[in-house]
């Protein structure tokens, strides 16, 4: 190659390499942040913790009501909001006493802390599981499983499961039935299914009540548009449902009432059920404080409302990679981004990097739960003790993790709820 188109070839490269150097993302605290901060700080909070923000979770409530169909009852999802206060003071802002839960222990937890609740089953518990409620559910309690609790059912198995348990507890149970309206996970397909359900249901009235059906559409905006859009997926999920409804009450009028339960939805698809939508009740629960999993056009008018807040443990200059070659050092002044660190209280949640902008975790020294490295373009005034923020991907384990959350309201004043215990034994 001749020295001069050598020359030029260099330049070139050097050049383009000098444009594809990453921009600084980095920003200080936003005055939101910097206040929680600040709250965090003179409440010598020193661990990491959850926090819940009460005046977000009011406008995400008020949200919800204004925008729920008139002719719709709203059931909040407790696996999603796994707290008692945190649960009452939606029920409170939602003006509903339905919940639905989805694990045996935060069943009996919110029948003993909300008796007026009405109790659906998300998913078929294990029959021993319904078994343990009883033996734990305190006999002298307002709150009657009879009248107040439906149990999941997704085949005729699991029925004949709940209906043995029935006759050894001598009790009545209220009997919900799943069906598939398209997720695929479990649930009856066919109107056959359905008879033998049904069928076993008339024949043991002493022991079993019919109370409704629920249909998950989950999978209602998850396939690419070209397969399939989410407008065709609803339409054939609500299809399958009325024509469950529709069967139940030609064949089975004996079991067919204004009171049965006709559930479905979720955050995603809450919106998307209008009147003329079968269902007469719609369940949510992640909207509600919307993790980043929930960050979609569907849910746009919603805002976060729960954060992960943890401590600088330690802040410093640069970068330091362990190791003979100066990779900390060549890889800062390459990537403005990586000019700072911070080691943090903890670290590897399901969690995003949310204040101070441009803090990302350095994936060459590695995750950590104990004391995570992250990188920053620039201090910020950001020192130890100091907090940095994150937001949940999720909710509903994340919310466990962190012992009692921070509930804070518009004045700042940090209010302790507990979530809900996973239970022992049974």
């Amino acid at each position: 190659m001749k020295r001069r188109n050598f020359l030029l070839a260099s330049t070139g490269l050097l050049l383009g390499g000098w444009l594809l150097k990453p921009n600084d993302k980095g920003a200080p605290h936003s005055d939101y942040f910097s206040h929680l901060n600040t709250v965090l700080r003179e409440n010598r909070i020193a661990r990491p913790l959850l926090i819940l923000d009460r005046e977000k979770l009011k406008q995400n409530c008020t949200t919800l009501i204004q925008n729920i169909a008139p002719n719709k009852n709203f059931r909040i999802v407790a696996k999603s909001l796994p707290s008692i206060p945190l649960l009452g003071e939606i029920m409170s802002l939602t003006h509903t006493h339905r919940i639905m839960t989805f694990h045996q222990p935060f069943t009996n937890a919110v029948a003993l802390a909300y008796p007026q609740s009405d109790i659906l089953l998300g998913k078929p518990l294990p029959v021993d599981a319904a078994e343990n409620f009883y033996l734990l559910h305190p006999t002298q309690s307002n709150f009657i499983p009879d009248l107040q609790l439906q149990w999941l059912i997704d085949s005729a198995e699991r029925l004949h499961q709940y209906l043995a348990l029935a006759q050894k507890l001598d009790k009545k149970l209220q009997i919900n039935i799943e069906l598939d309206v398209g997720l695929h996970r479990g649930g009856l397909k066919t109107f056959e299914q359905l008879n033998e359900c049904l069928t076993l249901i008339s024949q043991h009235s002493k022991y079993l009540r019919f109370s409704g059906f629920m249909g998950y559409d989950a999978h209602v905006g998850k396939l690419p548009s070209f397969i399939e859009s989410a407008d065709t997926s609803l339409r054939k999920a609500q299809m399958v449902y009325a024509g469950f409804i529709d069967h139940l009450r030609n064949q089975f009028s004996a079991l067919y009432h204004d009171e049965l339960t006709f559930n479905g939805a979720g955050s995603p698809t809450f919106f998307l059920h209008d009147e003329r939508s079968p269902l007469n009740e719609l369940s949510a629960g992640s909207c509600l404080v919307k993790p980043t999993d929930f960050d979609l056009p569907s849910l746009s008018q919603f805002v976060p409302a729960a954060f992960i807040a943890s401590p600088i443990i330690k802040s410093q200059p640069g970068v330091e990679i362990p190791g003979p070659l100066p990779i900390g050092d060549a890889w800062a002044l390459w990537d403005v981004n990586r000019r700072h660190t911070f080691f943090i209280y903890g670290g590897n949640w399901l969690a995003k990097p949310e204040s101070p902008a441009g803090m990302q975790r350095n994936s060459l020294y590695g995750v950590s739960s104990n004391q995570m490295m992250f990188n920053e373009s620039a201090a910020y005034g950001l020192q130890a003790n100091d907090f940095v923020f994150f937001r949940p991907t999720q909710s509903e384990s994340v919310l466990l993790q962190f012992g009692d959350i921070a509930a804070l309201d518009a004045d700042g004043i940090v209010n302790w709820w507990a979530p809900l215990e996973q239970g022992h034994g049974y």
